[in-house]
């Protein structure tokens, strides 16, 4: 089925008009002169490491060294300060305050929400399936000539699940406006991501981070991936310098070293399967959910008492307790070897405490 979406259609009339800022990297891209035109202190900075220059506004090489690793040309990736960014401009792009709606797929990430809020944009929420998968027909019917964008986290947070692809695909095909999936954890999945679907699809984005398998969660940068004419419109709204120079630098030695995430990820998914195993052992484990991604989602049989134990023991994981579908749930970052046994060991002695109690 042919999608007959069209990107001026969604955006906000001023948005297609709007005349961006121009900084003094926009107006000379230059490496080499003597440079006066940004107001810059010419003398250095009060580190030792230079930084009284401004970094490349849209971040050139690096986008030039991400492009072959993602099989993507670079006039199609956007990054930003983490995924939050893109997403607060794509609602910021579409969506006329107190006029249009999102849609979201509760239990998932609380970004999506907050954003729409932020904008006061309005919000469709359709739940997903008990066990976690998109309700395809649900969605469609929650469709309205006001809503803007479709938010899908795949492998979904908080829940670990790949959303099925031919709910996706059915979405993609039978919505003019915006499908966003979220694949923050997808280097931690087999299921290939929907980069490779762009072609086919002009109303998809893609957004990705390196705060996971890449572990540059304090670099704040995010990938978004879409087509041309969106990346100019990010481009065009995000601010001037969104990602610092120290960022750009450390990122590109990172891209350099696609092996150790490889191996860092290897090393993941060894261990979650090990968590896996140790926590089926448990009495006080009622469930551990399937994962895709670098957690679990763990049902327990007081997750309130668990919670507060594990907290008094210096043990932090995140109580999903009171989010929709996910009554009684701890989601529990993979750690290392010696992290997860620690983990263990603290749920064994409570485990002995309450039989004792």
């Amino acid at each position: 089925m042919k999608n007959t979406f069209e990107l001026n259609k969604i955006l906000r009339p001023h948005i297609i008009s709007l005349a961006p800022y121009s900084s003094a990297r926009d107006e000379y891209t230059g490496h080499v002169g003597v440079f006066l035109d940004a107001n810059e202190n010419p003398y250095g900075s009060v580190t030792e490491e230079h930084y009284n220059r401004y970094p490349d506004p849209y971040q050139a090489e690096i986008k030039q060294k991400l492009a072959p690793i993602k099989g993507i040309d670079p006039s199609r990736i956007f990054l930003g300060n983490g995924s939050d960014e893109p997403i607060d401009l794509l609602v910021r792009a579409t969506c006329t305050p107190a006029h249009d709606y999102v849609i979201i797929m509760p239990p998932t990430y609380g970004m999506y929400e907050v954003s729409a809020n932020i904008h006061d944009v309005k919000i469709d929420k359709v739940l997903l399936t008990p066990d976690y998968h998109i309700d395809t027909q649900a969605v469609l019917n929650a469709i309205t000539p006001f809503t803007k964008i479709i938010w899908i986290c795949s492998p979904n947070n908080p829940t670990g699940n790949v959303m099925q692809q031919d709910a996706i695909q059915t979405l993609l095909e039978n919505f003019n406006g915006l499908v966003v999936v979220d694949e923050a954890y997808i280097d931690f999945t087999e299921t290939p991501s929907w980069i490779s679907k762009l072609d086919e699809n002009p109303n998809l984005v893609v957004l990705q981070t390196f705060s996971k398998a890449w572990g540059l969660a304090g670099l704040r940068v995010g990938m978004c991936f879409a087509s041309v004419e969106l990346i100019k419109i990010l481009n065009k709204i995000k601010p001037p310098y969104n990602i610092s120079l120290p960022a750009q630098q450390a990122l590109l030695r990172g891209l350099e070293n696609q092996e150790s995430k490889d191996e860092m990820v290897a090393d993941i998914l060894t261990q979650r399967a090990a968590l896996h195993n140790m926590l089926e052992e448990l009495s006080l484990v009622i469930h551990i959910h399937p994962s895709d991604a670098n957690f679990l989602l763990v049902q327990f049989e007081d997750a309130k008492a668990v919670m507060d134990y594990l907290i008094g023991e210096q043990i932090i994981v995140r109580d999903r307790s009171r989010v929709a579908l996910c009554d009684g749930c701890l989601r529990i970052t993979v750690g290392t070897q010696a992290e997860n046994e620690v983990l263990i060991n603290s749920l064994k002695k409570y485990q002995q405490t309450s039989v004792i109690v």
